[in-house]
């Protein structure tokens, strides 16, 4: 984080594995983490005393745990308004804003549109416009705002701060980290912005309690993200989990990647335009005009379609062979003409799975701009953990 560094609320094992749960699965009493965790209850409450004191957690009114059971318990939960998070996620065309609490529960959004200035020192201008205007919101916000997630397509050092390659602003090597600290005063994580959406589903969303999950999105790009023993996987180089670069046709289309074949180059919204185009000769369709003469029964249209589902549905059958998750959750832009793609996608899914892979479900869950700004602010969430 970038230069305004806040160190993490927690280092201790236990403190974290406390404030972790209670995050994700609170509240809970001190005899259900300490089952949870394989400590103590001695050992609980010591861990969740410092945390107690700094207004982080708090205990709720008694209870009984079951009907005549012995003295009721004090659950621990989460003060989530003691501290707000600020996440933005940056698109194609504009950014997108919000203020969360510790819980990850929204409590402002904001939006603006990129200028015709696409480059980073434009954006970061207005991603500094953004978040002022998403911390004067409340008064409460700016005094307990420590931690600004900034989510962006493309290849991301999260650990450097930097954007390496983004195709959807056109981006290359840029400092985001650095410029934006400077220009809010935060402290400021920048991840891909499918990893921050899969850390938000895998904590606070439809991955709570596994150990193994995915998350897949479908529109404008072909991502994916991995939690592998309850962590996000980002590998050796910080790219780990591209389905959307899995080459499943290396006859196919080329790709903005370099390669011939990917996923993306056959099943992004860019690519079947591009294939919808090129069948019918009509040079004037955009994506809706597409989706029209699809769903109005073209040939040529819903031929790129089922092949753009095929070629998702064999993107996840290999994610799951591999990583063999629990569940994984399918979102994006996307997910509005899975009407024209869907069946392609689960039968071609359900034929590269191998034997009991194909248990694993398939969720779909549309996620609105907002949620990739959550998934944003929940970077600065995780950052409390070292």
């Amino acid at each position: 984080m970038f230069p305004s560094h806040a160190p993490p609320l927690v280092t201790a094992p236990a403190e974290t594995s406390v404030l972790a749960l209670l995050l994700t699965e609170g509240p809970l009493s001190r005899v259900e983490l300490a089952r949870r965790i394989g400590l103590s209850s001695t050992a609980v409450t010591k861990a969740a005393r410092p945390l107690i004191d700094d207004g982080y957690l708090h205990e709720l009114p008694p209870e009984r745990t079951a009907p005549g059971a012995g003295r009721p318990v004090n659950p621990l939960a989460v003060t989530a308004d003691r501290e707000f998070f600020a996440g933005v996620k940056v698109s194609a065309d504009a950014l997108y804003g919000a203020v969360c609490d510790l819980r990850a529960g929204l409590r402002a959004t904001a939006d603006r549109p990129l200028g015709e200035d696409r480059g980073p020192a434009a954006v970061s201008a207005l991603i500094r416009e953004l978040v002022d205007e998403l911390l004067d919101a409340r008064p409460e916000f700016r005094d307990r705002t420590r931690r600004l997630g900034i989510a962006v397509s493309g290849d991301v050092d999260r650990a450097a701060g930097r954007v390496r390659y983004s195709v959807l602003p056109g981006w290359r090597d840029v400092p985001l980290a650095e410029t934006t600290a400077r220009a809010t005063g935060l402290a400021v994580v920048v991840e891909n912005d499918v990893k921050a959406l899969t850390a938000a589903e895998h904590w606070f969303g439809e991955g709570i309690g596994t150990e193994y999950f995915a998350l897949v999105t479908i529109g404008a790009g072909i991502g994916s993200g991995l939690v592998v023993n309850g962590r996000l996987i980002t590998g050796a180089y910080g790219v780990a989990g591209e389905m959307g670069h899995l080459c499943i046709d290396p006859a196919g289309p080329r790709c903005h990647c370099g390669q011939a074949g990917c996923v993306e180059a056959i099943a992004s919204s860019g690519a079947i335009l591009a294939a919808v185009r090129a069948g019918t000769g009509r040079e004037d369709l955009d994506f809706d005009g597409a989706v029209r003469l699809a769903r109005e029964g073209d040939p040529v249209a819903r031929v790129v379609f089922a092949r753009a589902g095929r070629a998702i549905g064999t993107g996840i059958g290999i994610l799951v062979n591999l990583l063999g998750p629990e569940r994984v959750v399918v979102t994006g832009e996307g997910l509005e003409t899975y009407d024209l793609f869907g069946e392609h996608i689960k039968d071609s899914y359900a034929e590269h799975c191998f034997k009991a892979a194909a248990r694993c479900p398939l969720t779909l869950r549309p996620l609105p701009w907002e949620e990739w700004a959550r998934g944003a602010a929940v970077l600065g969430v995780q950052a409390l953990f070292p």
